[in-house]
C-alpha cells in the first residue's frame, strides 16, 4: 500500500464535492476561554451521516472498477465506517455487507440498515468482526474493504484538514481523535504538506492503546481494548497509518473515558454541540494537556455525533458531578 499524497487529496476533494457541502469551521469562545487559546471546532458532524467517514466512503466507491463493485462489498465497523460504505453502496447501486460487533452502537446500525446494507454480527469487537469479514471476502470473493488500510479513505477524509487550513491558514495545533488512524493520517499528509510547523496531535483513550503503542514502539501491536467509546475502540494498530504517523505525526495523547464523558458535557454546555464519545476524544485531549495550546490557534475537529441516549445522559451526569 502506497500513502496517499497532498494530490490525492485533492482529487478526493474534486470527487466529493458533489455529494457533500464543507463542514464549517467556527470558533468557540466558551472553550477558547478555557482553554486560553483560541479555539475552532470542525464540525464533521454536519455532514448527512453525523461523521467524519462520509468523505471516504464516497471516494473509495467513485474509484473502483466495475469488476470490483459487482463482486459486491464487505467491510467491518463499529458505525459510521459502516455508514459511510453502506450509503456510497447505495448512491452507487452496489450490494454491501457490514460485520458489526454484537454490541454495536444501536443508533449506528439502524442508520445501517436504512441505507441499504446486509448487516452480520459477530464477536465482541470490532477486530472479532474484522476478522470474520476477511475470512469471508476470501472464501465468497467479495471486495474486503479495509476500515484503515484504504488509501483512498485516507484522502477522502483528508479532505476535512484541507478545509481547515483554507479556513484557518495560520492554525498552529491541529487534534484530531484516533480509533484506527485514517482521519489524523490524512490530517497529517495536509498538514505537513502544506506548511511542516503545524503540528498534529491523536489523541486516544488509554482503555484502547493499541494505535498508542505501535506508534511509540515503531511496530504493529495488539493491547486490551476496555473503552465505552466504539469509535475508537480498536485492539491492534493497522500498518498503513502507522507508517504515514511514524513520518509525520508531532505527538499521541492519551486521556481516560471520563475525560471524555466530561468533554461530551463541555461540548454541549460551552459549544452548544452534540457528539458522540469518539467524537469529543479530540477536545478531552486538549482540556487533559491544555498547557500545550496556550496562546495558540487550535482546531479541535468533532469527528461524529451519533451517541444514544443512554451514553448522552450517563456522560452528562459524570460531568455535572465532576467525578474521576
Amino acid at each position: 500500500m502506497q500513502a496517499p499524497t497532498i494530490r490525492d487529496v485533492y482529487r478526493a476533494r474534486r470527487t466529493i464535492a458533489p455529494y457533500f457541502q464543507r463542514t464549517p469551521l467556527h470558533y468557540s469562545l466558551g472553550l477558547s476561554e478555557l482553554l486560553e487559546a483560541e479555539v475552532y471546532l470542525k464540525h464533521e458532524e454536519y455532514l448527512p451521516l453525523g461523521a467524519f467517514k462520509s468523505r471516504g466512503g464516497i471516494n473509495l466507491l467513485s474509484n473502483l472498477s466495475e469488476d470490483e463493485k459487482s463482486r459486491g462489498l464487505i467491510t467491518s465497523s463499529t458505525g459510521n465506517h459502516g455508514q459511510s460504505i453502506a450509503s456510497a453502496g447505495r448512491e452507487f447501486g452496489v450490494r454491501v455487507l457490514i460485520g458489526l460487533p454484537e454490541n454495536a452502537n444501536p443508533v449506528k446500525v439502524a442508520a445501517m440498515r436504512a441505507l441499504g446494507a446486509e448487516l452480520m454480527f459477530h464477536g465482541e469487537t470490532f477486530d472479532d468482526a474484522r476478522e470474520h469479514c476477511e475470512r469471508l471476502a476470501r472464501e465468497e470473493g467479495y471486495r474486503y474493504v479495509h476500515a484503515v488500510n484504504e488509501p483512498l479513505l485516507i484522502a477522502g477524509v483528508g479532505t476535512a484538514a484541507l478545509e481547515i487550513v483554507e479556513d484557518l491558514p495560520e492554525v498552529d495545533i491541529m487534534m484530531l481523535p484516533l480509533g484506527g488512524g485514517s482521519g489524523i493520517s490524512g490530517a497529517c499528509i495536509v498538514a505537513k504538506s502544506v506548511d511542516p510547523s503545524i503540528q498534529v496531535y491523536a489523541v486516544q483513550s488509554e482503555a484502547a492503546p493499541a494505535a498508542y503503542l505501535s506508534w511509540k514502539q515503531g511496530e504493529v501491536v495488539q493491547a486490551p481494548m476496555d473503552t465505552f467509546a466504539e469509535g475508537i475502540a480498536t485492539k491492534a494498530g493497522y500498518e498503513l497509518p502507522q507508517r504515514i504517523m511514524a513520518d509525520l505525526l508531532d505527538d499521541f495523547l492519551l486521556v481516560n473515558d471520563n475525560d471524555i464523558r466530561r468533554a461530551i458535557g463541555l461540548l454541549v454546555e460551552k459549544a452548544h454541540t452534540l457528539a458522540e464519545p469518539a467524537g469529543a476524544t479530540a477536545l478531552a485531549g486538549a482540556v487533559r494537556h491544555a498547557s500545550r495550546l496556550r496562546g495558540k490557534k487550535v482546531s479541535i475537529t468533532v469527528s461524529g455525533a451519533n451517541i444514544t441516549a443512554e451514553r448522552l445522559s450517563e456522560s452528562l451526569q459524570v460531568y455535572l458531578s465532576g467525578s474521576g
